[in-house]
């Protein structure tokens, strides 16, 4: 009861925290962390331990399940260069430079000590950088850029991690020599890390493809179809985790694959709920993740001892600003060369410029890193206690803490100064010339399919109603009364006109499915108009069963 009751009291808690964080223009993730640090201090309140296990099971599948269903493949595969650079490169790059830093930094710290914090510590955090990156109306291929390194670079940092531990839980930790059963073995580290990521990568394909199978077996229920997407997250990380792959690149790759499928695979009655069931789970599990890493602070301390507190707050900082200096150091000189095989011109060169200065300030670190450093063993061979554990949870809470509210509260004030933000022009341009061609594939149907079909005050009603759909997406309004001119006054002719507005409802639902495939336009495009083509569903179905019973009376 004792924990049902503080749970309640935390949900209580980010409920009345959001309009607050909203209203100041605070991130919510930054918000949730100082909130969660000032109740941890509270006296007599419970300790709350984070177990990695509950974060790596519980909450780790939903929330990068929900962020790679809402990335674009189209997207992903355009900024692969970039989007790979970050999340394998990047990382390797940030672990070595920060190791080192480590080692001749923080006293005691083996070389092998100090790749595991590098490690941990090196890759950005999906969760944080996605809710740090919405609603800025960023360019959509930086926030690819950004959230697809943030989604897959957790597999690069593991391979690091889980290596470099393996070696001290063996016994080798003596200074420099540390270095050389890491060194012998980088080869087989290496491999390891095209397995793991390769065989994460497949059995995320066969969980999605097996899925949007029994997805289509399944249609017409949406609950059951609701829940399936919110298991299939955790049946792909734990398939990949049982089987020595990588768990979090299988569930990313399980929901990219759903995502590219979605528009065939779910009934428009479970996109509808299903985008309402997803915004308040993730709303919550962010709220709790972001809390519960601000109430970590007190046990930790108690851990390391106050005695050592004030030293390790400086290597915190200090390891915390190479963390953060590291990125732009890197891209920043990389936007003043030209892309392999592109040749752009100077303004081009400058807008790449601000955009690589946006993606190198959001290096927020977050729960992934806290969890890894919570799952570092407490012992290693021969029962010896696993040395400086306290304070490499403590280190790793600095950098968390520093990241978010340093680059969480100056993120928005980066994209706002280099006024990196998204052509609202171009994407409105690109929406009204889709929704043109719907309507003129509409128009040509009725002409062409339904001429001979219908009745014709039925037809003339349809060729108003579609035509004055075109003058209104082009900006021009019809003063006529269509009603006026054919009114429908027959239940058999309104229920006609309605089984004809569906059909055309299913070929401009085919011409949107088509335009994905093709990838003419961008998915947050299409999944606007396919949204608005589900609620059009709905109006009809339900205008439909109204005439049926007679209730509607013309």
């Amino acid at each position: 009861m004792e924990h049902l009751e503080i749970i309640l009291i935390l949900l209580a808690v980010i409920a009345g925290l959001a309009p607050l964080a909203d209203k100041i223009k605070l991130p919510f993730p930054v918000a949730l962390v100082i909130v969660g640090l000032l109740i941890g201090f509270i006296p007599g309140l419970p300790g709350i331990k984070l177990d990695p296990e509950v974060v790596f099971l519980v909450f780790l599948p939903p929330l990068l399940y929900e962020a790679a269903f809402n990335t674009s493949w189209k997207d992903i595969k355009a900024e692969r260069r970039t989007i790979l650079f970050l999340s394998v490169r990047m990382v390797f790059f940030t672990a070595a430079v920060l190791a080192v830093i480590i080692h001749y930094l923080v006293p005691g710290f083996t070389w092998t000590l100090a790749i595991i914090l590098g490690a941990i510590i090196s890759p950005t955090d999906a969760v944080a950088v996605t809710a740090a990156t919405k609603g800025l109306r960023l360019p959509r291929k930086v926030v690819t850029a950004i959230e697809g390194e943030s989604l897959l670079n957790d597999a690069s940092a593991l391979i690091i991690y889980r290596y470099a531990i393996a070696v001290v839980i063996s016994g080798t930790l003596v200074s420099w020599k540390g270095w050389l059963p890491f060194m012998e073995g980088f080869w087989k580290g290496w491999l390891q890390f095209m397995i793991v990521t390769t065989g994460g990568i497949l059995i995320g394909l066969v969980i999605g493809y097996a899925f949007s199978k029994v997805q289509k077996w399944l249609a017409g229920n949406p609950v059951v179809e609701i829940s399936l997407t919110l298991l299939v997250g955790y049946v792909a990380y734990l398939v990949g985790d049982n089987l020595h792959t990588s768990g979090v690149l299988a569930v990313v790759t399980t929901g990219l694959f759903i995502s590219w499928r979605s528009f065939d695979i779910f009934s428009y009655r479970t996109r509808l709920q299903m985008n309402v069931f997803w915004q308040i789970l993730i709303f919550l599990l962010n709220g709790f993740i972001f809390i519960l890493i601000g109430l970590q602070l007190p046990s930790i301390i108690k851990g390391i001892g106050s005695e050592h507190l004030l030293a390790m707050t400086g290597y915190g900082l200090l390891i915390s600003g190479a963390a953060i200096l590291f990125r732009p150091l890197v891209l920043i000189p990389a936007s003043y060369v030209h892309p392999q095989g592109m040749k752009l011109s100077k303004a081009e060169m400058a807008a790449r410029r601000r955009e690589l200065i946006v993606i190198s300030w959001s290096g927020m670190r977050g729960v992934v890193s806290l969890a890894t450093a919570l799952a570092v063993p407490l012992t290693m061979a021969g029962g010896k206690v696993f040395p400086h554990r306290d304070e490499i949870l403590f280190l790793t809470f600095m950098v968390i803490l520093v990241t978010l509210l340093v680059q969480g509260l100056t993120f928005p004030y980066i994209v706002w100064k280099l006024n990196v933000r998204e052509e609202d022009a171009n994407r409105l341009e690109q929406e009204q010339q889709l929704r043109t061609e719907m309507i003129h594939v509409s128009i040509a149907f009725i002409d062409d399919n339904l001429s001979n079909q219908l009745d014709k005050r039925v037809l003339d009603e349809l060729r108003v109603d579609f035509t004055d759909r075109l003058n209104y997406v082009k900006g021009v309004i019809n003063t006529d009364d269509p009603a006026a001119q054919f009114p429908l006054s027959k239940h058999d002719l309104f229920q006609e006109y309605l089984e004809a507005e569906l059909k055309i409802l299913h070929l401009q639902r085919d011409y949107v499915i088509n335009m994905h495939k093709r990838g003419l336009y961008g998915d947050e495009i299409l999944h606007k108009l396919e949204q608005e083509l589900d609620v059009w569903n709905m109006s009809l179905n339900t205008r439909m069963q109204s005439v049926q019973a007679n209730v509607i009376h013309i």
